[in-house]
């Protein structure tokens, strides 16, 4: 069961370090509050997130959903369209002179369980990296070994996104000008905009093949 377990935590960490659309609004959420508790709403609905789609994954139940092309390419397309007003909100807040966002730019707790639940189950990537490479992980292993697994993957990203928002609420606690926290929502916009055509990209040359 150790064995599964620590094969689950080093999976998950190789998935969910990597710089995303995710982490980038959990980090911004934490560094935009003066209290850690303001941008719970944004860590709780991602963790939740994270959850329904690991459990997802290693029941087999969105490997039989995704294999429907159109419902693939209609995850795609959607999560094209949100990451687009993703980076444009993002681009568009203002750090105030407290390091944090000014208040009629930041984002209220419903909008922020609406973003983090959009980019958690709206962002291909992040669905192919849970499905594509945890699901079959889990297929070495069954009955505790499996939960094992199963719980370490969860427990990771919860405690990662803690981590995040707890980094963003330091470092903008420390940027009292607001300057650098300006740059981080312009260079992160710019990274989910790039995301963005990447994506496009891709959906755009499926579709070429199946004309052909």
């Amino acid at each position: 069961m150790w064995t599964a377990w620590l094969h689950g935590m080093i999976l998950s960490l190789g998935l969910i370090l990597p710089l995303g659309v995710q982490n980038v609004f959990i980090f911004n959420q934490g560094a935009a509050r003066r209290r850690l508790s303001g941008a719970l709403p944004a860590v709780i609905t991602a963790g939740i997130c994270d959850t329904a789609l690991i459990l997802l994954a290693v029941t087999g139940v969105s490997l039989v959903v995704l294999s429907f092309s159109w419902l693939k390419n209609l995850i795609f397309l959607a999560g094209i369209v949100f990451l687009v007003y993703m980076g444009w909100s993002i681009f568009r807040s203002a750090p105030g002179q407290s390091g944090g966002m000014s208040e009629d730019r930041q984002i209220s707790p419903k909008k922020q369980i609406l973003f983090a639940a959009s980019v958690s189950l709206l962002n291909p990537h992040a669905i192919l990296d849970i499905i594509g490479v945890i699901g079959p992980s889990s297929l070495a292993y069954t009955g505790r070994e499996l939960a094992g697994f199963t719980i370490a993957c969860i427990t990771v990203s919860w405690f990662w996104f803690f981590g995040l928002a707890m980094a963003g609420k330091t470092i903008g606690g420390l940027d009292t000008g607001g300057r650098f926290l300006k740059r981080l929502n312009q260079a992160s916009a710019l990274l989910i905009w790039g995301i963005a055509l990447y994506l496009a990209y891709q959906l755009i040359g499926e579709w070429t093949e199946v004309i052909k």
